[in-house]
């Protein structure tokens, strides 16, 4: 019994093992990026306790002479007089003891013991240390299972770091200059507000809102445990990530700036009436306050446009100028591939209204349906929306054909890299086949050939693994086969519509994005509604008939009235042959 329940143990043991050596395999850069930015703001931390005026954990100005001690504080280390202050200490001395009132000769001790580059406060250090490690545990926790609905890439908790340890190093050396001393007036030069609005822009709300609650975190250590400016970094800078966090234009940020100025001043005068302070003396800290909200704003607007270009992220302001039409690209689409460009036109409609009903990003739908077939612009005579009459395939062998049309996923690709287009703009181009058979040619090979597999007969992608480039590829296989469909009714759109869905669905198309069944609903309702609106039907005006058929209808007309008028004089000659017979 006992070698079966250690066998058991030893197999759950190495299981476990196993795993963790999977997930430190998969998730390695970014437990090493968390352990770097710990040792980072360790070594701030540090150099902060280094040169405070702390003794034993506490500050210098919690002791005053004549107050009774409340602790035992013994000097670990000696330290000898100079000419600046003439006072020596001892290894080993109590420099005050509990229960014993402070004299001026000891104060004057705990004050050079404060000061002394000797006396570190190690005990400080460590707590501070085991604060901002628990910090680290939160925030890696934070990223590992709130769902941002998309793929992190590493860039984004190297930003988050980088503006983290900027903030903690204002809070905690901020403190140390007298005119930024005050837990209120230490506030004017925390820059939340700017970061966070960066990250909303650049990465969404979601990571925006926990940057916002682990900054506050670090602002609460760097500031030596003070309610004041942890509450103020945590209001304003939630605030902040949602005042930006649906603006489409960059002029927009010049009114958020006077936003965020206007509740920074709100929530500091709610602040000072919770903590029972007044107001004299804190105008210049109001200003201060006012002033970091507007230029937060102003800022943003300026790093913005590097930061999008170094990150390569897909912001609502560069995803507006990558919709501009006029673009090289899309007029050489247009030009060289005219019916790719009106295929691209129809998915993009059809992508960002499904993606507006389901609550995705419509914007980065519609703007990924622009350049998701910009692969096929160097030979677009072998796609069928582009031929006019001549097939090149029907020259070709079958395998040709697939790696023709195989291709112009990966030549897609690569124009996107040389673009520098956003990372979210080549998912959606690399996912939008996934890895589905190109049946027809498949199909035309296995009557030659039925030892094929289908595997030599597919794309070579990954299915989608968001929401939006799983719409934009059901929006692109509806548009392509709905063209194809007659008589398209909406009753015969939503039959279609649901087949093409379903069989995405079972072969397994749908099964790396987060896609419900109420959004693939909601998705076929958006379909049939957009594409019966475009096949409705249409009365047919005269002045829009074709002039051979007119030509046609005036022939037949003239026939007719020359075979009325010839029946006509028969029937007169009848009647009156028939009125000379009665007589």
């Amino acid at each position: 019994m006992k070698k079966k329940n250690n066998s058991k143990k030893e197999k759950v043991f190495s299981g476990l093992l196993k795993d963790v050596g999977s997930y430190i395999k998969k998730n390695y850069l970014f437990l090493i990026l968390f352990v770097a930015g710990f040792l980072a703001v360790s070594a701030i931390n540090f150099l902060k306790i280094s040169t405070s005026d702390t003794v034993a954990n506490f500050r210098i100005d919690d002791f005053e002479v004549g107050q009774v001690a409340d602790r035992t504080i013994v000097a670990s280390k000696s330290v000898s007089a100079d000419a600046t202050d003439p006072v020596s200490i001892t290894e080993g001395e109590k420099i005050i003891k509990k229960g014993f009132p402070i004299t001026e000769e000891a104060y004057s001790k705990l004050k050079k013991m404060s000061a002394s580059p000797v006396y570190i406060d190690y005990r400080a250090f460590a707590n501070m240390e085991l604060f901002l490690f628990l910090v680290a545990i939160l925030w890696y926790l934070l990223f590992s299972f709130v769902s941002f609905n998309r793929k992190l890439n590493i860039r984004e908790p190297i930003i988050q770091i980088i503006f983290f340890l900027i903030v903690f190093a204002c809070a905690a050396f901020g403190t140390k200059l007298p005119i930024f001393s005050t837990p209120y007036s230490i506030c004017i030069i925390i820059p939340s507000a700017l970061f966070v609005m960066l990250i909303t822009i650049l990465y969404g709300q979601i990571s925006a809102v926990v940057l916002s609650l682990v900054m506050s975190l670090g602002v609460l250590c760097a500031t030596s445990w003070q309610l004041v400016p942890f509450l103020f970094t945590l209001a304003i800078s939630l605030t902040s990530s949602g005042v930006v966090r649906k603006i489409e234009r960059r002029l927009d940020l010049v009114f958020a700036s006077i936003t965020i100025s206007m509740f920074n001043i709100v929530y500091l005068i709610i602040l000072v009436v919770i903590f029972n302070n007044t107001f004299s003396g804190l105008l210049s800290t109001f200003i201060g306050i006012a002033c970091n909200g507007f230029l937060s704003g102003i800022l943003t607007l300026g790093f913005l446009t590097p930061l999008e270009y170094m990150l390569n992220t897909a912001t609502v302001f560069r995803l507006m100028d990558l919709s501009d039409l006029n673009n090289p690209l899309m007029r050489k689409m247009l030009i060289n591939a005219s019916g790719t460009y009106n295929h691209s036109m129809m998915v993009a409609q059809l992508a960002e209204t499904a993606c507006r009903e389901i609550g995705a990003n419509p914007l980065l739908a519609r703007v990924g349906a622009y350049y998701h077939d910009i692969g096929k612009i160097d030979q677009s005579e072998y796609f069928v929306e582009n031929q006019k009459g001549v097939n090149k395939h029907d020259e070709i062998n079958p395998s040709l054909s697939v790696s023709v049309i195989r291709s112009h996923v990966k030549k897609g690709i690569e124009k996107a890299h040389e673009l520098h287009l956003p990372q979210q703009i080549v998912n959606i181009i690399s996912e939008h086949h996934g890895n589905s058979v190109i049946a027809y040619f498949y199909n035309e090979a296995k009557e030659k050939d039925p030892t094929l597999t289908p595997e030599t007969f597919t794309y070579t992608g990954n299915p989608p693994s968001t929401r939006e480039s799983a719409v934009v590829m059901l929006a692109d296989t509806v548009e392509a086969a709905c063209r194809t469909l007659e008589n398209p009714s909406v009753t015969r759109l939503e039959k279609f519509i649901q087949t093409l869905i379903n069989s995405k669905a079972e072969h397994g198309q749908l099964d790396n994005c987060d896609l419900t069944f109420r959004d693939i609903s909601k998705i076929k309702e958006a379909f049939v509604q957009v594409l019966a609106g475009y096949y409705h039907s249409r009365i047919e005006y005269p002045d829009q008939a074709d002039p051979s058929d007119s030509e046609k209808k005036s022939e037949n007309k003239t026939e007719s009235k020359s075979e009325v008028k010839t029946e006509t004089k028969v029937e007169q000659k009848d009647e009156k042959q028939g009125g000379k017979n009665a007589k």
